[in-house]
């Protein structure tokens, strides 16, 4: 039965699920014509909407746009791919390459979700290439379910936020969040915690079960996944051959010494920050460390032209989700949104035992159009925290609410599973079946913890 329901959804969704680019741009539509029915704004309105936040994520895709590349090009030194390839020599059958990848990703994302989605995808990819009869769509989606945890691990972005405190987390919050909410209360909060490790101690089962059986697995020859040899030099047969340029292109001494600044540095920073992660942090020690590991500044610098191709759906993309997010809280003369009348709707109907719930459900629904955790805090923190004080609701509670939900929708939205696909060399249709089948096992989890639990 289960496998019968896992089918239906993979058929339907790889029928019926359009390219990314086509569902953004639909998406794009609907929230355009929504707009204007909603909030009676004109179209002119919404298009001036759309176009004051179509470039609002330039800085974000750019990180977005490095980490792929920067992960790509690291995964590509002989140090590190020699490293990967010995965790992906480890399972011999399906059922171990389909565990390995759920755990290893769904625990790299907890510790960085941008980490996490570029470590499992690579992994994912590599064990393919040892483990026969594994299916790679599943598998792929196995290293992308990780990311559901993200939110409410170290790099969560909303408990973050308001674990630093300040004015502007007092603004955006209507005035609700008076000073810093440690940690302890969110992240590492008993309920927080319970989430996390029982997703990632049983989803990694959950996609067991879903493997296609004998013909029905998508089995990719190993052939296909091998990647094009990286060239050494520019031009010549040997080294007397090599112009100046070319010598010192394949000289290590350059990438030496640019190398061993960045990763002092690196070591430095963890050294007085902590293991305090953001995408900055993580390209910067992805960079320098491929720069080092290469050996050459020739290699490091056709690593990463292979890895440029495959960031192009993110540099493509992102804009048109920053457009959907400007129409989303762009304001009419009352200062009335879409997206805040979305969540007021759902929020005006919970009680106190279920606001979390309709916390949770309205995030997601708004997370399929605006896939960005500090786009999610921005749009809902100004109707989610006032509510939760009129109804007694413990503050990091609703804000851990807005977390789960926005982590657990991007099981379903392909915008974040973009950078993995690019890697794999597969469509957003060839995982997103088994995808549906994780948001609702986790969706009960999440949801029955913030009923039963807090």
């Amino acid at each position: 039965m289960f496998k019968k329901i896992t089918n239906a959804c993979v058929i339907l969704v790889q029928k019926y699920l359009p390219d990314p680019f086509l569902f953004a741009s639909i998406l794009t539509v609907i929230v355009f014509i929504a707009g204007i029915a909603v909030t009676r704004q004109s179209p002119m309105d919404m298009l001036i909407h759309w176009n004051s936040g179509f470039w609002g994520l330039l800085s974000f895709s750019m990180q977005m746009a490095l980490i792929v590349v920067t992960g790509h090009t690291l995964a590509k030194t002989p140090a590190v791919n020699k490293g990967i390839k010995k965790i992906a020599s480890i399972p011999k059958t399906p059922f171990q390459a389909i565990i390995t990848t759920t755990v290893i990703a769904g625990i790299a994302c907890w510790i960085n979700w941008g980490f996490g989605l570029i470590l499992g995808a690579i992994l994912a990819k590599e064990i393919a290439k040892k483990v026969p009869k594994v299916d790679y769509r599943l598998l792929i989606a196995s290293a992308y379910s990780g990311f559901v945890v993200w939110h409410g691990g170290l790099s969560g972005s909303i408990p973050l936020t308001i674990a630093a405190g300040g004015p502007d987390v007092k603004t955006v919050s209507a005035g609700i969040i008076t000073s810093a909410i440690p940690t302890s209360q969110t992240l590492f909060s008993h309920y927080n915690l319970f989430i996390v490790i029982l997703i990632l101690a049983t989803m990694p089962l959950v996609n067991w079960f879903m493997h296609p059986k004998g013909k029905d697995a998508f089995v990719v020859d190993p052939k296909k996944l091998q990647d094009e040899p990286l060239p050494v030099k520019n031009s010549g047969e040997s080294k007397s051959e090599m112009t100046p340029a070319e010598k010192l292109e394949n000289s290590p001494l350059i990438s030496v010494i640019i190398g061993s600044m960045g990763v002092i540095y690196t070591i430095y920073y963890f050294a007085t920050k902590g293991f305090k992660l953001d995408l900055n942090v993580v390209n910067f020690t992805f960079l320098f460390f491929s720069i080092l590991l290469h050996g050459t500044p020739r290699k490091f610098l056709s690593a990463a032209a292979s890895g440029v191709k495959s960031s192009t759906g993110i540099i493509i993309q992102f804009p048109f989700y920053a457009g959907i997010m400007g129409m989303m809280i762009g304001t009419n003369a009352m200062g009335i949104s879409l997206g805040n009348t979305i969540s007021s709707g759902l929020i005006s109907i919970a009680t106190p035992n279920t606001f979390p719930i309709f916390t949770i459900l309205s995030t997601a629904l708004c997370t399929i159009f605006i896939p960005s955790g500090g786009g999610e805090w921005a749009l809902q923190a100004p109707i989610i925290m006032p509510a939760a004080s009129h109804l007694g609701v413990s503050t990091s509670v609703a804000a851990m609410a807005i977390s789960w939900g926005d982590a657990w929708a991007c099981l379903i939205q392909p915008f974040w599973a973009l950078p993995a696909l690019a890697i794999a060399g597969l469509g957003a249709r060839d995982i997103m079946g088994f995808c549906i089948i994780d948001l609702f096992y986790t969706g009960i989890i999440i949801l029955g913890t913030f009923l039963l639990i807090v």
